[in-house]
C-alpha cells in the first residue's frame, strides 16, 4: 500500500479542527491541534481522539487523566497553526479559562468538552484516548474550521 496515496484517500473525509488540552506537569497547560476527534456514545457521553506515539506530549496527556476538546471556529486558523507547532509556550497571549478538572478551555471555541480519561487503546502508530464528558458548552450559531483534501475550506453559506 502506498502511504502517500492512502493519506490522500483519507483526506477525502472532511474534518473539523480541535485543540486538545490538558493540565500538564506542574499544572502548566499543554495543547495540540488534532482532527482525530469523534463522538463515541451519547449514554454514557464518550468522545475520543488519537495521538501519535512519538508525540512529545503523549505521556503528559496520559498522566493528566483528563483532557478537553476545543472545537475551533472558522476564524480560528491561527490557533490551529499555533497548537500544531512544537513551541515552548503555545499559551502565551491565548485567552483561556480553567474548568473543574484543571483543563484549559479556549475562549471563543465553537464547542468545548471537558473529559475524564476512561480508556486507552493501541492504535498502530497512535494511542486512542476515550474520555467521558463531564461538562460541555457550545455556540449553536457558529461555524467550524473545516479541513478537506489538505486545505482549510469555508463552510457553505446558510440557506
Amino acid at each position: 500500500m502506498d502511504p502517500t496515496q492512502y493519506r490522500q484517500a483519507l483526506g477525502s473525509f472532511a474534518t473539523g479542527i480541535t485543540v486538545i488540552s490538558a493540565p500538564g506537569p506542574g499544572g502548566t497547560p499543554i495543547g495540540i491541534t488534532a482532527n482525530s476527534f469523534n463522538s463515541v456514545s451519547i449514554d454514557p457521553p464518550l468522545v475520543l481522539f488519537s495521538l501519535k506515539r512519538r508525540s512529545y506530549s503523549l505521556q503528559a496527556f496520559l498522566d493528566s487523566e483528563t483532557f478537553a476538546v476545543n472545537i475551533l471556529r472558522e476564524d480560528q486558523q491561527d490557533l490551529c497553526d499555533r497548537f500544531a507547532q512544537a513551541r515552548e509556550d503555545k499559551w502565551s497571549s491565548v485567552g483561556y479559562d480553567i474548568w473543574d478538572t484543571g483543563c484549559p478551555i479556549l475562549h471563543d471555541a465553537l464547542a468545548k468538552f471537558e473529559c475524564r480519561i476512561r480508556h486507552t487503546y493501541e492504535g498502530g502508530d497512535h494511542i486512542i484516548i476515550v474520555g467521558e464528558v463531564v461538562r460541555f458548552e457550545y455556540d449553536p450559531n457558529g461555524k467550524p474550521l473545516v479541513y478537506w483534501r489538505g486545505k482549510f475550506q469555508p463552510m457553505a453559506p446558510d440557506g
